[in-house]
């Protein structure tokens, strides 16, 4: 077992006595994107254009930016820095200073940091220092919490590694990369059997609102050429006949509720998303039963019968059905499903709709089978979409475990509390 010796610092504990904690302004040069004055021109002037990198350039469970399908012109050069292959970057995106090792040579905005001209220390084992906790924690606490955009360059030059010789790094390195691409793989098959299922959730949903619950039923055209096929004993309705608008009253203390991307409402908690505004003066009061129609992510199936009384932004339209209004939701749903809000909405951008107006959520079509054969579709889809919400939330557990465990072993090994043998 090898000599430990204490670090200083209480979190990370013991480290190896061959390693130094060292501060990152000893092992790298560090810029932030955005200077009027390039560094350097590293790139050609073969080159046609520059690559423009960009947060969404990034692939999930990669280490690496190898491409990019951004290009801009050296005239658009002000504002950017100019940065080489092999240079290792964090953003200052929701996912924290998230790292990646640059593979082409391009150009950064302020929403990068650049870590170049790396001295006694293997990038790649930078990186995994870098996305362990060793450095997200000194990160959290420079910024309280904030994101690396808040962080000037002394702070990140301030933050230490655990530094062992070159020959342990790459050690290191290469354990983890094999460790860490079979735990990603897995994550990756875990992931895809979610999606089934979630397509086989959104299946469900359409077979059930269009057909019925008689898998030999007769069908129609529904005439609207955007609904297709329906089921021949039923007539069509709009929401506008079939659901009145609700205008309900709330109290401040009321808990404040979500329409999700998820066909959920659901709590608010301590996030904003799916919200317009959190002020009360934007906000109506919703009671458990009723629908909620999101007026701008309805593309995206944030449809949903609330579980809950609280309040809710006025971008949501609420509203009661005469018949089920679970019914009515999940045909609302299955329309989303099908992109028929893209087809018929004139959203401001290519990945939303804009239903804000109830007069136009009002002229959308509606099956109305009776309200006995309403309520027996909704009983069933209820209890079939809770089954695969179950199965859906337990591989989620399984995805939360195995990036516990990547991270715990990172961890481990870039602190030498655990060594390669």
């Amino acid at each position: 077992m090898r000599e430990m010796k204490d670090s200083g610092i209480e979190w990370i504990g013991e480290i190896p006595s061959n390693s130094l904690l060292t501060p990152l302004k000893y092992l790298s040069c560090i810029i932030r994107g955005g200077s009027p004055r390039p560094i350097a021109n590293f790139l050609t002037d073969e080159v046609n254009g520059y690559n423009w990198i960009k947060i969404g350039d990034t692939v999930k469970n990669s280490k690496y930016i190898t491409k990019t399908k951004f290009k801009i012109k050296p005239s658009g050069l002000n504002n950017t820095r100019l940065v080489k292959k092999g240079s290792l970057l964090l953003t200052n995106s929701m996912s924290f200073g998230e790292p990646y090792i640059l593979q082409i040579d391009g150009c950064i905005h302020d929403g990068w940091v650049s870590l170049f001209d790396f001295r006694n220390i293997n990038q790649e084992y930078l990186y995994y220092c870098l996305i362990s906790n060793v450095c997200r924690v000194q990160f959290e606490r420079l910024t309280d919490g904030g994101v690396v955009q808040n962080l000037n360059i002394d702070k990140i030059a301030s933050v230490k590694v655990v530094l062992f010789n070159l020959a342990e790094q790459e050690r290191i390195v290469k354990f983890l990369d094999t460790q860490c691409s079979e735990i990603d793989a897995t994550a990756e098959d875990i992931q895809k059997e979610i999606s089934l299922l979630e397509d086989y959730k959104k299946s469900v949903i359409t077979e059930a609102v269009t057909k019925g619950l008689n898998p030999d039923a007769e069908m129609k055209n529904s005439k609207i050429f955007y609904l297709g096929q329906i089921n021949k004993n039923w007539n069509l309705s709009k929401v506008g006949y079939c659901c009145k608008k609700l205008y309900r009253s709330f109290e401040p203390s009321d808990e404040a509720l979500i329409c999700s991307n998820k066909g959920k409402v659901v709590p608010r908690g301590d996030t904003l998303i799916g919200l317009m505004t959190s002020d009360d003066n934007a906000m109506q009061g919703i009671c458990k039963g009723d629908i909620a129609i999101h007026g701008m992510d309805t593309w995206h199936g944030a449809i949903a019968c609330s579980d809950y009384d609280g309040k809710i932004t006025r971008v949501v339209h609420v509203c009661k059905a005469d018949g089920d209004n679970r019914f009515v939701a999940y045909w609302l749903q299955h329309l989303a499903f099908v992109g028929v809000y893209k087809l018929i909405s004139n959203g401001v951008r290519g990945n939303t709709s804009d239903f804000r107006s109830w007069d136009k959520v009002a002229d959308i079509y509606v099956p109305d089978p009776i309200k006995e054969e309403q309520k027996q579709i909704a009983d069933f889809l209820d209890s079939k979409c809770s089954e695969i919400d179950t199965l859906i939330a337990d591989k989620k557990r399984q995805l939360d475990i195995l990036a516990d465990y990547k991270k715990s072993l990172i961890y481990e090994y870039v602190t030498g509390k655990k060594e390669v043998v």
